[in-house]
């Protein structure tokens, strides 16, 4: 059938209890299963650029089962429901639609951050090292399809930047928080840990397929995992790098594959110098950090309050609502949160991103 392409108008976090809608999702995880009577019904995972959210469908689910395989793009008829304190689709209907009949943008979630200025911020932080081997090393990685693919990738599937661009903003913040801290810290080898920082990850855009909905492992990914394909990205480039020495080539590799912290989290060596064991420290944080502001900007009531219980975390969390919007009106009391979001990109210019470097711990 030839449709004009539909454009989505209500958000999974826009969605309330009791609301009946009529609207475009994308299909992140499907089973067909049977209720204890034996009665087949269909549980779904539902997203769009916003978040997910359960949906179940109870009726002549056999039928719709095959319109609603992972990926796919489905006009849902359904009710808002609350299910054990958590939004929940009850599903009547649902139409399948092609990728050609939808705006990708409105399934995708993305990055806040501009990829062109996380290319910027990235190039200053490679002209930034001093350290001659490191600084070509970065430079022979980060061009051509990997810069293009670290731009776009997401850092994770579910956990933390789980979204396109989320991979280069999770590195970039490592790398800020990492040149601070090895200014307190003057034991540290500042052009290591950075280098650690913005390549700690980068095989992800060979772990995870992110070309299509729900972001998913490759073969290679599942196979070989990021540590270990890092490791093998950064050993051929240094091949050609005279300046890479065996010592600092090793040095490096550590910290790739103990950034886990934990053998037990999937690191194959535990962290055994101090770059190895900031670089995991600083990992850990940006990734909570981000999980609980995606936390906060769901929030549908202004204020301190509870959230549900947090299973990755294994406890509740007491968060603020309001406390993004807080931050950004100090120092621009008349501008709107936002504005001064864009005010700031506006200033990345080369000299003005330097100085603003100094300011993101």
């Amino acid at each position: 059938m030839d449709r004009k392409k539909v454009e989505k108008k209500v958000f999974i976090k826009e969605l309330v209890e009791g609301q009946q809608v009529r609207e475009l999702f994308a299909v992140s995880r499907k089973n067909l299963a049977e209720t204890k009577n034996g009665k087949p019904y269909l549980a779904l995972s539902l997203m769009d650029k916003t978040g997910e959210i359960e949906a179940r469908l109870w009726d002549d689910a056999e039928h719709f089962a095959p319109l609603a395989e992972e990926g796919a793009f489905v006009l849902v008829t359904a009710v808002v429901k609350s299910y054990r304190e958590q939004l929940q689709l009850g599903v009547t209907s649902l139409e399948q639609f092609s990728s050609e009949q939808v705006f990708l943008g409105h399934f995708f979630p993305s990055s806040d951050r501009d990829p062109q200025d996380m290319e910027k911020e990235l190039k200053l932080r490679i002209r930034a090292i001093r350290d001659v081997g490191l600084h070509k090393l970065l430079a022979v990685i980060f061009q051509g399809d990997v810069l293009e693919q670290f731009l776009k990738a997401p850092a994770a599937k579910k956990m933390h930047h789980a979204y396109i661009g989320g991979l280069a903003e999770h590195s970039l913040s490592i790398a800020a928080m990492a040149e601070k801290t090895a200014e307190h810290y003057p034991l540290l080898d500042k052009d290591m840990l950075v280098a650690g920082s913005l390549l700690h990850d980068l095989a992800k855009i060979r772990e995870f397929d992110f070309s299509s909905l729900p972001f998913n492992y490759t073969d290679q990914g599942r196979l070989v995992g990021h540590l270990v394909l890092g490791v093998e990205m950064v050993r051929e480039a240094s091949s050609v790098i005279s300046e890479m020495s065996q010592e600092r080539t090793d040095q490096l590799c550590h910290l790739i594959l103990s950034h886990h912290g934990q053998l037990e989290y999937g690191s194959p060596v535990l962290p055994m110098t101090p770059e190895a064991m900031l670089l995991h420290h600083l990992d850990d944080m940006d990734a909570k950090m981000n999980y609980v502001q995606r936390l906060q900007s769901n929030m549908k009531e202004p204020g301190w309050q509870w959230t549900e219980y947090q299973r990755p975390l294994e406890r509740f969390l007491y968060l603020n609502a309001d406390a993004e919007e807080e931050q950004c009106q100090v120092g621009t009391v008349s501008q709107p949160c936002e504005a001064a979001k864009q005010n700031v990109r506006k200033l990345l210019t080369t000299q003005e991103a330097e100085k603003r470097q100094q300011s993101l711990f």
